[in-house]
């Protein structure tokens, strides 16, 4: 199909198709526009990777935000929305006379691959469109999203925004799901699953479009979503898969190439070489972390002797920047690869981190990027060749190894070939024995991928939902809830009866005992503070285990009443109950303001923070630290007997100590190496316990609970990473850790010294950086903040920013890592 004739789409949108080199589309496209996806029809399309997804997406948002005046070719009746568009069309367009009509409202499974999609759909804001992203705050309406015409979002902050009833959701003219099929996920896809069921119970006209990677039931989905299915394996480029044995590679099709390993060369090393000398890219998919990186050393020998001067050069600036990002070994170790051409590429990393390593490597000057599952996520960095090296991936559950699903190796297949740069694309699974030859050809290269599955039914995810389905007002009993579940992926594909039932059933029960939840006759209401955990956002064991430990540590204020009443909150299994504590109050003794790391263990604790693994001989240092500072914790220590608790416990006490090293100024690669972590895990745990405090701050104040101004503090240090002398003067925009602390030994304790210091003084402990001094002090509210004329002071010690010994002003202060970089 020729985008001249695209009907139902902007009358500008196929000259800017066509300006950007499309002049037809690809297959899956057409078949998406006679299917009616410019014409407001519900669509699934399930193809592969690098086969026009984007644009399908693209065509169904621009058609369903553009008038119907504006809409050309059949079907524009069938989407009429008057209740969302003025009468005239000039009171509702853009400069460009586009008559607008609804919001369009793009979900998305990470946040990066939000920040990418974003910077994809600014190319319309030239014809008055305006983009905006969320990801974050899962507390906010999202107000100011209102005047958008393209909303980007995670899962979790749109579920978010309907929790908080964010009045423009009801606005939406059409909704698109990228990679539907991680509703599969159990810990991701309930909550996918369960937003999608509200948002089009809150519009049942308006269009959604799920965008799924080849799956084996896409026609499962399609029925679910009450949509038109493009069901295709069309790709711009082939690809051809295969495993490599011996001296040989062995394709699908039954072709067989010599592909030889040199002495004491490793099969992924020979792959690369090979790969190169056809002025080829490779990505590694290995199963960990550790494996990464140790494959971006080996392989960096490699690709070394492959780099031309340029290239060298080149490199060289990224490495720089690779450094400039975090000051940690794991920042030096990524530099020395990417410098040689190669480069890693894991959750561990900082965001800046592994944005270099993406774009370096699409502009093809990183050869070969190691990397864990996470990059075949949807992140867009195709290469020449993909080896899945490590096709088994430890299962504590399963208690071993045990072999990845047809559909993520085919995702990761399906990053091979890069259209437009490549002439085909290979996928390859290295093979040790004839014998593994034959099963990686049955199990993944010759396999379909599974079907997904709904993962609702399980009581984690229900308990969330169920909380929020009532809270939110979708339903106001046992009757209702069971019918809104009607509406989701599990009931269409469920054939255990009473199942959803008998879980519901549990839930329900669970937040009723916890006062969550209240019932009368049939009516089923949130309590206020039900109502409380639901806006902000966290499961309610959290909320429980939360309450519990607040209680056991601090008396409730004189003249406050307890939302909850008289009953304490029942924690979950495995967790200690409000009634097995004797808070010293109510033993005659003085009750003591709780601790920065008795919160900081009390928040690790719970569901909503992932806990850092104990690590060998780790059981025994932090069992010595539990004993020492038991008087902190809030909650009764399990036994060191209760096998399993005592280790969670002290799983939980690993995770604070971390975060208590981050707010007591700890370097951060001190941290990275004490706990084995990288800068982006210490980014993860300091934003969740930000979370999870803020919300333990609104618990107390709810429950009348004293404790709101011992976690505001402690909420504040681990935010800003610092000691408790510094929260006031951390808190002025620009400054962060590093700063603040050279300040205060300036002698500058706190914002309002700041706001009347010195000039030359600030100047001095700022290590003579002009325009960072100057930004300061206008933070600050500094009557003058100019820097003309004005010379360090003689009585701080610092080292100028410059080797030259000048004034000049680098960039971005490399001493200053922020978390926000991360």
């Amino acid at each position: 199909m020729d985008v001249a004739d695209l009907p139902g789409v902007p009358s500008w949108l196929p000259e800017h198709l066509q300006s950007a080199g499309i002049e037809e589309l690809y297959p899956p496209q057409a078949e998406a526009v006679e299917a009616g996806v410019t014409r407001g029809r519900n669509l699934v399309a399930s193809i592969p990777t690098a086969s026009g997804k984007t644009l399908i997406a693209q065509l169904a948002m621009l058609s369903a935000i553009t008038g119907p005046d504006q809409r050309e070719g059949p079907g524009t009746s069938e989407r009429e929305r008057s209740d969302t568009r003025t009468a005239d069309p000039e009171e509702a367009s853009d400069p460009d006379g586009t008559a607008l009509g609804g919001t369009a409202l793009y979900i998305v499974p990470l946040r990066a691959l939000a920040s990418e999609k974003q910077a994809e759909f600014e190319q319309f804001e030239q014809y008055g469109l305006d983009v905006g992203v969320s990801t974050g705050n899962y507390e906010s309406d999202g107000g100011w999203l209102a005047d958008k015409d393209i909303v980007v979002a995670t899962s979790e902050k749109v579920d978010s925004l309907v929790r908080n009833d964010a009045p423009w959701l009801s606005d939406l003219a059409c909704v698109v799901s990228d990679e539907v099929h991680l509703v599969d996920d159990a810990e991701r896809g309930p909550t996918l699953e369960v937003t999608l069921a509200k948002l089009r119970r809150i519009n049942p006209d308006m269009q959604t479009v799920a965008l799924s990677a080849t799956i084996g039931n896409a026609d499962a989905l399609a029925e679910w979503l009450d949509a038109e299915l493009v069901d295709s394996d069309w790709r711009p480029i082939s690809l051809k898969k295969g495993v490599h044995y011996g001296q040989a590679l062995h394709l699908e099709d039954g072709d067989q190439r010599e592909l030889r390993v040199r002495n004491n060369e490793k099969q992924t090393a020979a792959i690369v070489r090979d790969t190169l000398s056809d002025d080829g890219s490779t990505l590694v998919f290995v199963n960990s972390r550790r494996n990464a990186e140790a494959a971006a050393g080996r392989l960096a020998n490699v690709t070394r002797e492959a780099l031309t001067g340029e290239e060298r050069e080149q490199l060289a600036e990224v490495a720089s920047e690779i450094r400039d990002v975090s000051d940690t070994e794991t920042s030096d170790d990524l530099a020395d690869a990417v410098a040689d051409g190669a480069a890693f590429h894991h959750a561990g990393l900082a965001s800046g981190h592994r944005e270099l390593v993406e774009d370096a490597f699409r502009d093809r000057l990183l050869k070969v990027v190691s990397a864990t599952p996470t990059l075949a996520a949807g992140v867009n960095t195709p290469s020449r060749r993909v080896v899945v090296r490590d096709w088994r991936r430890y299962d504590g559950t399963a208690g071993g190894m045990q072999p990845l699903s047809v559909l993520e190796v085919h995702q990761m297949m399906g990053r091979a070939g890069r259209p437009g740069l490549d002439p085909y694309g290979e996928a390859i699974i290295p093979a040790s024995s004839h014998d593994e030859l034959d099963e990686l050809f049955e199990r993944y290269v010759w396999a379909d991928p599974e079907p997904v599955r709904s993962k609702l039914a399980a009581e984690p995810a229900l308990r969330t939902h169920l909380l929020a389905t009532v809270a939110s007002g979708f339903a106001r009993s046992r009757e209702g809830l069971l019918e809104f579940l009607e509406r989701t992926l599990y009931a269409n594909q469920t054939d255990e009866s009473g199942r959803l039932e008998r879980v519901v059933d549990e839930v329900l029960g669970y937040l009723q005992r916890n006062d969550f939840l209240e019932r009368d006759g049939d009516e089923l209401s949130a309590t206020s503070l039900g109502h409380t955990v639901s806006r902000l956002y966290l499961d309610p064991m959290s909320a429980a285990e939360i309450i519990d430990g607040l209680r056991s540590g601090t008396p409730a204020t004189a003249n406050a009443a307890d939302a909850s009443g008289d009953e304490q909150t029942e924690a979950p299994a495995g967790f200690t109950t409000a009634s097995d504590l004797a808070t010293e109050d109510e033993t005659g003794g003085e009750v003591k303001e709780p601790t920065a790391m008795g919160l900081y263990h009390l928040v690790s604790r719970t569901p909503d923070m992932y806990e850092l693994y104990l690590r060998s001989g780790d059981s025994e240092e932090y069992s010595e630290i539990a004993f020492e500072r038991e008087d902190e914790f809030l909650g009764r220590m399990p036994s060191e007997f209760e096998d399993d608790r005592f280790e969670d416990w002290l799983a939980a006490l690993k995770t604070a100590r971390l975060l208590e090293d981050w707010a007591s100024e700890v370097d951060e690669d001190t941290i990275t190496e004490r706990y084995g972590v990288g800068p982006g895990d210490i980014r993860g745990k300091v934003e969740g316990a930000q979370w999870l405090l803020g919300a333990a701050e609104s618990l107390a104040s709810e429950l009348g609970l004293d404790a709101a101004p011992a976690i505001r503090k402690a909420r504040t240090r681990v935010e800003h990473g610092v000691r408790e002398e510094l929260v006031d003067l951390a808190g002025v925009r620009g400054v962060g850790r590093k700063r603040a602390r050279r300040l205060f030994d300036a002698g500058i304790g706190n914002r309002a010294d700041l706001r009347d210091a010195d000039k030359s003084v600030v100047l001095a402990a700022l290590r003579g950086r002009e325009k960072t001094a100057e930004n300061v002090l206008e933070n600050a509210g500094h009557r003058d903040p100019s820097m003309d004329d004005v010379e360090p002071s003689d009585d701080v010690e610092y080292e100028r920013s410059d080797d030259s010994g000048g004034r000049s002003e680098p960039e971005e202060d490399e001493d200053q890592a922020s978390l926000g970089d991360f």
